[in-house]
């Protein structure tokens, strides 16, 4: 998936529309996804098939799905879903969040 931000696609948004034709666009507005370009020329399984692995990264980054949920609704392995947030830049591990519970969880199993 290519990714782009809004001032880039204000310069050139032929690139955009080219990187289109291939996998869903990410527009960024900030660091943050702001709209996806689908190329309509695909027909509607190909287009489905493209949203569906960009949709479910969206909702796993987010913290709203789990990895195992994301998977499933991406229709993609898990390791290829795996790949395809590793190529985003989206991690799997979070350990800022799981960290902190797992340590007082096992603190007072030792204890």
């Amino acid at each position: 998936m290519y990714a782009t931000n809004v001032r880039e696609l204000k310069k050139n948004p032929s690139l955009a529309l080219r990187h289109a034709r291939e996998a869903p666009v990410l527009v960024l507005k900030g660091d943050e996804p702001d709209a996806l370009l689908i190329h309509l020329d695909k027909t509607l399984s190909d287009t489905t098939t493209g949203l569906r692995p960009a949709l479910a990264a969206s909702l796993f980054r987010d913290g709203l799905m789990s990895l195992g949920k994301a998977t499933r609704i991406s229709g993609l392995s898990m390791s290829a879903f795996i790949k395809h947030l590793g190529s985003l830049g989206i991690e799997i591990a979070r350990p800022d969040e799981t960290t902190a519970h797992e340590i007082q969880d096992l603190s007072a199993w030792l204890s």
